[in-house]
């Protein structure tokens, strides 16, 4: 047996500083691929997260400091594929290893965020998101089946909730809620909830949760049987910040199991309240309504315990109308005839004899000053003709050869020559007379000297 003296004995924090010493000297500074998962912002300015290995089941803790660049702490999003710098330590305090990044940048999308997306935009394309195929939710359910784990948190939530609220009865189909296998048992649980008679919606869910946590309900077969369910379903995963394929493809999305419960189970002292105004309500109403009856009954009963005397005085009242009747009729009759009368006046001087005879006489006159205005108007116009006819002929280049003057033209152009120097000797011209015309040949040219203008002068 080895003496207590040869052992050598290290307390926790010495053995961490040995362990981190290690760790520190076999890993300097680095760069590291992963994808991005359980990424969380501290309010210090921290941000802590996990690397993964999607090839192999490998994970490492990371933790970037908020002396780290702005834009590399961005990167670090939940699905991002990122090359991270940093070295590899262990954290006493908790005795565990991570690795603290001081700069990141991408490197590609994560295989599990793709596969995700693309698994949305296929069920989208498929329209098991739409909002058409969402059923309303039962306004009074009585049997409401849960599907999460027997042990969690969010069962006793809804429990809770639902039977403070009022009188309901909840099935549990337990099932695991992640980790290997749990896909096909939130399957055979809703499977196992569908076969009960009278239940009226089910509530799948689970408490909160980092990414890998709940990413069962992002699995093809949940989504789909969800979607196919014959009762309307209610996702109630994780938190209000959590957004997964189930609660995309359910009726409707709880933020919170507890919220859930709310939302199937109506509040029996808020029904009772309103149920008592309503019924006060009424009762005001039928009150009116009977003081209203009995108000218009009374008026009824006194009109007809008099119902002779009021027969009397309509029947006064119709001898009255009677003779005012006869009257009227015998006034209009008279104003009838007179008007006749009148008309029949006037029709008479307006017989087509007499208007006749009327525009005979009128026309006779019309006649004559028509024939004596149309022998003046030919007689003007026969005068204007002449001093037309006169003005004309003075202007008539005719008139002016009948005078002795010619038009003397160039050959074979015919441009009229105003001008001696216009022409050119041994040229052919013709010559325009009063009668006639004739060709001649210019022997010699002779221009005129030009004109000098004369200024006016004023007389003295």
């Amino acid at each position: 047996m080895v003496g207590s003296r040869d052992i050598q004995i290290y307390s926790v924090a010495d053995l961490d500083r040995r362990i981190r010493r290690a760790v520190e000297g076999a890993t300097p500074d680095v760069w590291v691929e992963g994808e991005v998962s359980g990424a969380k912002s501290a309010p210090s300015g921290h941000v802590y997260f996990a690397l993964k290995d999607e090839r192999e089941d490998a994970v490492i803790e990371c933790v970037m400091y908020r002396s780290a660049p702005v834009r590399a702490r961005r990167l670090i999003v939940d699905g991002a594929r990122l090359q991270l710098r940093g070295r590899a330590t262990v954290f006493a305090p908790r005795g565990r290893l991570q690795f603290i990044g001081d700069m990141a940048r991408p490197a590609g999308r994560g295989a599990l965020l793709e596969a995700l997306e693309n698994l949305k935009n296929q069920l989208l394309a498929e329209g098991l998101f739409s909002p058409d195929r969402k059923r309303p939710l039962p306004v009074h359910a009585t049997l409401i089946g849960v599907v999460t784990s027997a042990s969690g948190a969010a069962i006793h939530d809804i429990a809770k909730v639902a039977f403070r609220r009022g009188g309901v009865r909840i099935v549990l189909s337990p099932t695991l809620v992640q980790g290997p296998g749990a896909a096909l048992g939130l399957v055979d649980a809703i499977d196992r909830l569908e076969r009960i008679a009278g239940l009226d919606a089910i509530i799948v869910g689970r408490g909160g949760g980092s990414a890998e946590d709940l990413m069962v309900f992002n699995e093809e077969i949940v989504v789909r049987r969800i979607a196919t369910c014959r009762v309307p379903v209610v996702s109630a995963v994780g938190h209000e910040v959590d957004v997964t394929l189930t609660d995309m493809a359910a009726d409707a999305r709880a933020a919170t199991p507890s919220q859930a419960a709310e939302m199937l189970v109506p509040d029996a002292h808020a029904l009772r309240q309103a149920l008592f105004q309503l019924r006060g309500r009424m009762l005001r109403a039928v009150r009116g309504q009977l003081a209203e009856d009995r108000a218009a009954l009374g008026a009824l009963r006194v009109a007809f315990a008099q119902f002779r005397l009021t027969i009397a005085e309509q029947e006064q009242k119709l001898d009255e109308l009677g003779q005012r009747l006869e009257q009227a009729m015998g006034r209009g009759g008279t104003r009838r005839r007179a008007e006749t009368e009148r008309l029949y006046r006037r029709l008479s001087v307006r017989h087509p004899r007499a208007v006749l005879a009327g525009s005979r006489a009128a026309l006779g006159p019309l006649e004559e000053r028509l024939k004596g205005a149309a022998r003046a108007r030919v007689v003007k116009a026969r005068s204007r003709l002449s001093e037309r006819l006169a003005s004309l002929d003075a202007m008539s280049p005719l008139g002016v050869l009948a005078r002795g003057y010619a038009i003397v033209r160039t050959f074979p152009a015919g441009n009229a020559v105003r001008d001696a120097r216009e022409v050119a000797p041994r040229q052919t011209v013709s010559i325009r007379v009063h009668k006639g015309s004739f060709s001649a040949r210019v022997e010699d040219v002779t221009a005129d000297p030009p004109v000098q203008d004369c200024p006016l002068k004023e007389p003295s």
